[in-house]
């Protein structure tokens, strides 16, 4: 089945960096921005230039140094944005400027107090100004997914005839269902006229934990660009996570036949620079990234792994350019995995010496509830050095009354599904 292309438009500079906790100074930005670039995305949205002098600096100093993908910055539908939007991008080699205005009922009454048809006028004119500037138009109706339907239809049209070559429908608060989403994007496409002659986006926020879910629906829809962010950062829950979401595509290729230009190996070092940059950690257990997203502790998994990775991981760590250390050594390990730590170690253990320290170790983990290096070196050497009594120790596993229990633990069932 021959691939289509889906867009990678990286927000991680713009909406990510407004979340809480993770602004960051321009040379920083340059610094991300580079390794953006390595890592294939399209197209990177580099900030929102009349927020701060220092975020337009920021997003002129990118447009001037990274040519590859397209630079993009946004703007609201007012004038002084759209100047200082493109005044941002003049240096880039593609530049895009990223208008929007809310759509819904909600935002206009609420936010905006304008009606549907300044609402729609603003739209066109952001749009046409825009076009003065740059080829590369963007436009985002805002909250779309809450809109009325045949406003929200009425406002793609205009900004389709007035320019604009992406139409981006956010589900800006995470509301949409996958099924609904994909069905929001197919009935725009087949109401709206000349939509075959523009790019559909996806923007996607996580408040549900459906973002990713939500973008994969949206281009079975017919987006064909999707707006991410690496590890998932963005404002409140954040957006769709881009090593999710390309990872997914990679994993299941079966069932999702798109193409994206990423180069997978640099997903990792990518979350990396974000971490380290930001001081904001990510969580131990998210996908891809997460410390412990290759890790395994429970002794059913372990001794899985050891024989074939494939048994419980569906894609290496390698990869996505993450370092590989599977065995995690707790309370829940076998002992097929403490033997396996201590040879990497230089400890070669059979027999009864094994279960000495399988033991010992265990007896730790039951407060200490990760083993470490230390930990292991320390109890080895105390079993090495201890005066022989002529008599071996006994295995608590051999007796017949607790063979059952041996099996489970030594496989780490109950704790492996």
């Amino acid at each position: 089945m021959a691939q289509e292309q889906v867009l990678i438009f990286d927000t991680t500079l713009r909406d990510g960096e407004q979340a809480p906790g993770f602004s960051l100074r321009p040379a920083e930005k340059l610094l991300l921005a580079r390794q953006l670039d390595a890592l294939g995305v399209d197209i990177i949205e580099a900030g929102f230039p009349i927020a701060s002098p220092a975020d337009a600096e920021a997003v002129r100093r990118i447009a001037a140094e990274i040519r590859r993908p397209a630079i993009a910055c946004l703007a609201r539908c007012h004038r002084a944005d759209l100047e200082k939007a493109a005044w941002s991008i003049q240096p880039a080699e593609k530049g895009r400027i990223h208008t929007f205005i809310a759509t819904s009922d909600l935002h206009l009454q609420a936010k905006l107090r304008i009606s549907r048809e300044q609402c729609l006028e603003a739209a066109v004119d952001a749009v046409r100004f825009a076009r003065h500037h740059t080829f590369d138009v963007e436009f985002s109706a805002e909250d779309a997914t809450r809109s009325d339907f045949d406003f929200l239809c009425r406002v793609v049209e205009a900004v389709i005839k007035a320019g604009a070559s992406t139409i981006n429908l956010p589900d800006t608060v995470g509301y949409s269902t996958p099924d609904e989403l994909r069905d929001f994007f197919a009935r725009v496409r087949e109401r709206v006229p000349n939509t075959d002659k523009v790019v559909f986006s996806a923007h996607c926020h996580d408040d549900l934990g459906l973002a990713v879910a939500n973008t994969l629906a949206a281009i079975q829809g017919g987006a064909r660009q999707v707006e991410c962010t690496v590890n998932g950062i963005g404002e409140r829950a954040g957006n769709t996570a881009l090593e999710e979401l390309v990872m997914a595509f990679r994993v299941r290729a079966d069932r999702m036949p798109y193409h994206v230009g990423i180069d997978a190996k640099q997903i990792y070092p990518s979350s990396e620079l974000l971490t380290r940059l930001t001081g904001q950690p990510v969580q131990v257990n998210k996908a891809i990234v997460g410390r412990n997203a290759f890790s395994h502790e429970a002794g059913i998994h372990q001794d899985g792994i050891l024989k074939d990775r494939r048994t419980y991981e569906i894609m290496r760590a390698e990869d996505v350019g993450a370092p590989w250390n599977p065995l995690i050594l707790g309370k829940h390990s076998g002992r097929h995995a403490v033997q396996r730590r201590c040879s990497e170690l230089g400890f070669e253990l059979e027999g009864a010496e094994l279960v000495e320290v399988y033991r010992a170790l265990m007896a730790i983990a039951d407060d200490r509830k990760i083993l470490t290096d230390n930990d292991i070196v320390a109890v080895v050497s105390g079993v090495r050095t201890k005066q022989p009594t002529g008599q071996e120790p006994i295995d608590p596993f051999d007796t017949p009354a607790a063979a059952g229990h041996h099996a489970l633990h030594e496989s780490g069932y109950g704790h492996g599904v």
